[in-house]
């Protein structure tokens, strides 16, 4: 079982001269806010003490079991969050115990872990259980369902209630919907709510959606039953005996193939986000992957915009050439000496240990095959990577639910 942290601690985004002539200033107008929301940055101390940013604000945590794990997000939210964009993230840590293998194993780990995660909040961070915040995400809700595993959650949650010795606690068990319209507004900055389709690709699920009439109390739902996780479960079922790379690709591509003619093009469609949005956003660990190993020398900004052939050479390398994206090949390849290669390479190595290259290749495959729907002969959309949109729902749902 992996523990992985995220400490920021700097707060200056420089953006090198090359990278604003090759990319518009749209970018930064289009995620103004959220880089605020994405980039903001603190010096976190061992006992816990967080420097914060702004006045009149408080620390939450927020603690979602997911399909590949348990995540605990650390945030300081300021008066009119929502508005402003005054969240800032102070700590970011997840534990993987892949959840939605529902066996006993992988139970006691994600119990374990949610646990250890609370009793960090309390006891290191000094944050009172009245500003914790324990859900459980739709991808897990969501393969339960398909599995007829739900008892596996109700087990969970009332493990958990009986550890930690608060049987009034609420564990909200979160659909697509709710999910899907708090990413929406935790992640994209209300000057581009109204003309952005964010894609969130997570373990388990794949969910979305945009406003389409101005309103964010109606978000039209996009929602594949694909995700990381489960691509590649369902491209190594069809390996049999044959565990060769080879094989793994070509099983890949069927799996994904199937899945786009079942079902990508018919709920893209079907979602009317193509002639209703300008901006193409896409969260979820992949986002992150992706952005980070094709764009290393960005590793300070959150928000990182990709074309389509971008995407595809790089799911190439993968397949072809996988050695590339390790850190040491990487930090290689990178000349300018005014990047910090350790900053990169520790970020780097973080991706492939979260990862692997099966994995990585299940998820860009199928980030392609959702981007490939946007590649219109008339019209292009822009399309852009956001690497911490893990925290954006439950930052919104910490936000909807503190009592002011």
């Amino acid at each position: 079982m992996g523990v992985y942290t995220i400490e920021n601690c700097g707060n200056t985004v420089i953006l090198k001269k090359y990278f604003t002539q090759m990319f518009p200033i749209y970018l930064k107008r289009f995620f103004g806010i959220g880089l605020v929301l994405l980039l903001s940055t603190f010096f976190v101390s061992a006992q816990g003490s967080f420097k914060l940013k702004y006045e009149n604000s408080a620390v939450y945590a927020g603690i979602e079991v997911g399909s590949k794990g348990v995540k605990m997000s650390v945030l300081e939210i300021g008066k009119g969050a929502q508005k402003s964009g005054a969240f800032n993230i102070l700590k970011d840590t997840s534990i993987n115990s892949d959840f939605i293998s529902f066996n006993p194993s992988t139970f006691q780990a994600t119990l374990n872990g949610i646990t250890d995660l609370y009793n960090t909040a309390i006891k290191e961070y000094s944050i009172p259980a009245d500003k914790i915040f324990t859900v459980v995400s739709s991808g897990v809700k969501g393969q339960a369902e398909k599995d007829s595993k739900e008892q596996w959650i109700n087990n969970l949650i009332d493990s958990f209630k009986l550890r930690v010795n608060e049987p009034k606690r609420e564990v909200d068990v979160i659909d697509v919907m709710q999910e899907a319209r708090l990413s929406h507004i935790g992640i994209v900055p209300e000057s581009r709510r109204y003309t952005t389709f964010l894609i969130d690709i997570g373990s388990g699920n794949t969910k979305g959606g945009f406003f389409p009439n101005g309103d964010t109390k109606f978000l039209k739902l996009f929602q594949l039953s694909w995700g990381t996780k489960s691509t590649t479960n369902a491209t190594e079922k069809r390996c049999d005996d044959d565990k060769t790379i080879d094989n793994y690709n070509k099983q890949l591509t069927r799996v994904l193939t199937g899945a786009e003619n079942a079902e990508i093009t018919y709920m893209v469609n079907e979602s009317g986000a193509y002639p209703m949005s300008d901006y193409i956003a896409f969260s979820g660990g992949i986002a992150w992957s992706v952005a980070t190993l094709i764009y290393p020398e960005l590793i300070g900004n959150s928000v990182v915009p990709v074309n389509y052939e971008d995407v595809v050479k790089f799911s190439e390398r993968l397949y072809k050439n996988y050695p590339s994206v390790s850190d040491a090949a990487i930090l290689k390849s990178i000349t300018d000496k005014t990047l910090d290669k350790v900053v990169i390479g520790k970020e780097i190595k973080r991706v492939n240990q979260v990862f692997d290259q099966r994995a990585l290749m299940a998820g860009t495959g199928l980030l392609l095959k959702i981007m490939r729907q946007f590649e219109g002969v008339y019209e292009k959309k822009q399309f852009f990577l956001v690497k911490n949109g893990q925290v954006g729902w439950i930052s919104a749902y910490v936000d909807q639910h503190i009592v002011r």
